[in-house]
């Protein structure tokens, strides 16, 4: 009896993966890099859905930690490269302080800040928890993490671009 049970979990399994949400026109998984855009600015910019990080993260510079009415805030550079337009956006954000995270890695440890920020991938407009740290040395200036993955369903790493950012909210900003 315990046998014929376990043979059927694959294949329940198998259903449930077909019903997860997917963003790619075709129905197919989205790619390890699609296109994305960062808001308020609109920018887009490359965006690497990596399944192997919890948390997003976000490309910022010179970030200061201030007290507005009794909470902590950060204010940071967002200085990105708008793969459309071919155009460098800078622009100063402020937003709360969501939480601190600490990052364990080969080189130590290191605590950066996570706040919320709004991303259009797809049809989809997105407000997320991003740690924020230098990322100029990286290729992918956000990293979508397994949080935010889990809304967005899976992702085939064989593929790159599936879509392009299309949220109908930028239109009615």
């Amino acid at each position: 009896m315990k046998s014929s049970r376990l043979l059927a979990l694959p294949a329940a399994l198998l259903l449930s993966l077909h019903t997860l949400p997917s963003l790619a026109a075709d129905g197919t998984p989205l790619g390890w890099v699609e296109r994305g855009k960062v808001l308020p600015e609109e920018v887009t910019v490359k965006f690497k859905l990596d399944t192997g990080a919890l948390t997003s993260s976000m490309h910022a510079e010179d970030i200061e930690y201030f007290e507005r009415d009794g909470d902590e805030w950060v204010r940071f550079d967002l200085d990105l490269e708008d793969i459309e337009r071919d155009k460098l956006v800078k622009s100063r954000i402020e937003r709360k302080l969501h939480r601190e995270l600490t990052v364990r890695g080969a080189g130590g440890k290191e605590d950066r800040p996570v706040v919320l920020m709004k991303v259009c991938i797809g049809d989809r407009l997105l407000e997320e928890q991003f740690s924020l740290r230098d990322r100029d040395e990286m290729h992918y200036p956000v990293l979508l993490g397994r949080r935010t993955l889990e809304k967005l369903g899976p992702v085939d790493s064989a593929r790159t671009f599936t879509i392009e950012p299309s949220c109908s909210e930028l239109a009615t900003r």
